[in-house]
């Protein structure tokens, strides 16, 4: 099927109405009006969508600087916008490699002339759905050493796999394809009350009536057990706006947040 095939602009689509809710320009009309009225029922989601990027930023730093990772897998990246992957790494560590996933056309299309790199390093794109791991590790295996660590990155994609025990899978899967010492760094919406989530539900229900695709939200048992079998970094498990956030408060929003490292 053709990229304009696939592209569907007569249905709001979570990679536009995520950019409409950042601030971005790549969106359509449908994608406004369920995004405005999504915010409407819940206003901190635009709140989620700025932390959740800048969630990306603090990590990436740390992981090039701190721990001297070199090999970025982004998986489910969204729009590109300002400050991507690897932008950030390269910044820091020209010579790093990037492979981005992703299957939304207008996504693809974006990806193909602003995700350009430096010449010491390598930036690339994976045409892939997140349900079929090994496709993913087949494609990105063309770019990325996997007898080297990889930080593999699932950010705010996980909560379009409905079933929980195929979400597991999918990063267990992944995770058996890196060597000791890469990382997971991941993001998830949650219903918890203590990070305020319980507004998500109705505006998800509102969500899966109106857009594409379906998305669900889980509680921090679901969300530690990704983590299942590494070691979780300082801080832990927590709202991903306060993980090494750099003010002493920054407000909690209803998205959990961490980076874990495999033995």
């Amino acid at each position: 099927m053709t990229d304009k095939a696939r592209l569907n602009t007569a249905v709001a689509h979570n990679a536009r109405v995520w950019n409409y809710w950042i601030g971005g320009k790549d969106n359509y009309e449908v994608d406004r009006q369920v995004g405005a009225h999504v915010a409407g029922m819940f206003p901190l989601i635009r709140d989620i969508a700025r932390a959740d990027r800048w969630f990306l930023g603090r990590a990436v730093r740390f992981l090039t600087e701190e721990r001297g990772v070199r090999q970025f897998l982004d998986i489910g990246t969204g729009l590109p916008t300002g400050d991507n992957t690897h932008e950030i790494a390269q910044r820091i560590a020209p010579e790093s490699r990037i492979v981005y996933v992703d299957n939304d056309p207008i996504v693809l299309a974006h990806a193909r002339t602003l995700l350009t790199g430096t010449s010491e390093g390598v930036t690339d794109y994976v045409d892939a759905d997140v349900h079929d791991p090994d496709a993913i590790l087949e494609r990105a295996a063309g770019t990325l050493d996997f007898e080297r660590p990889v930080a593999v990155m699932f950010l705010g994609i996980l909560n379009f796999v409905l079933d929980t025990d195929k979400a597991r899978e999918i990063v267990r899967r992944v995770m058996a394809a890196v060597p000791s010492g890469s990382f997971l760094v991941l993001t998830h919406p949650t219903f918890e009350p203590e990070l305020g989530g319980e507004g998500q539900i109705p505006a998800m229900e509102f969500w899966n009536e109106n857009a594409t695709p379906p998305i669900t939200a889980r509680g921090r048992a679901d969300v530690a057990a990704f983590f299942e079998g590494l070691e979780l970094l300082e801080p832990g498990l927590v709202s991903c706006s306060r993980w090494r956030a750099e003010s002493d408060s920054p407000s909690v929003v209803p998205q959990f947040g961490a980076v874990a490292v495999k033995p």
